[in-house]
């Protein structure tokens, strides 16, 4: 077990103001956001991969050959998609589709998460850059008084 110093361990000396407690509310509302970013991210990346392997199944498939395209995200894709039905998933409906515009609405999809996530990689950098400072500031005041790491 590790202990602190003495002179550690008594610094209660250290007044939290207003404007601390500003900074301390902003870091875990920060923290809190960066979560949520980063599990949205994850299920972006899950969606991506999905679309890029429906991308190979239509590439190899025959163009002549009914195609199930399911978008929304992906969810259950690959069981919908080995039965090769002329069906286009538009939230809980199905529609038949070809197989070139099943191509060109996947491109779109593919475009679609692409973006999203990059909205998302910049949104988490700038909770990033803020919680770095945030930190910065906190712990030049309170040093070993507060942990800002999970």
């Amino acid at each position: 077990m590790r202990m602190l110093p003495q002179e550690d361990e008594n610094n209660d000396n250290v007044e939290v103001t207003w404007e601390d407690q500003q900074r301390i509310n902003t870091f875990s509302k920060m923290n809190t956001r960066l979560r949520g970013i980063e599990a949205q991210m994850e299920e972006l990346k899950q969606d991506k991969e999905a679309l890029d392997d429906l991308a190979m199944e239509l590439e190899l498939s025959d163009e002549d050959q009914p195609v199930l395209y399911v978008s929304e995200h992906c969810r259950c894709l690959f069981n919908l998609m080995i039965h090769c039905l002329s069906r286009y998933k538009v939230g809980e409906a199905f529609l038949h589709l070809p197989h070139r515009r099943a191509m060109k609405q996947l491109e779109r999809d593919q475009a679609q998460v692409d973006k999203q996530f990059s909205t998302l990689t910049n949104r988490a950098e700038e909770c990033e850059k803020t919680m770095k400072e945030l930190k910065v500031v906190l712990y030049a005041k309170f040093g070993r008084a507060i942990n800002l790491d999970e």
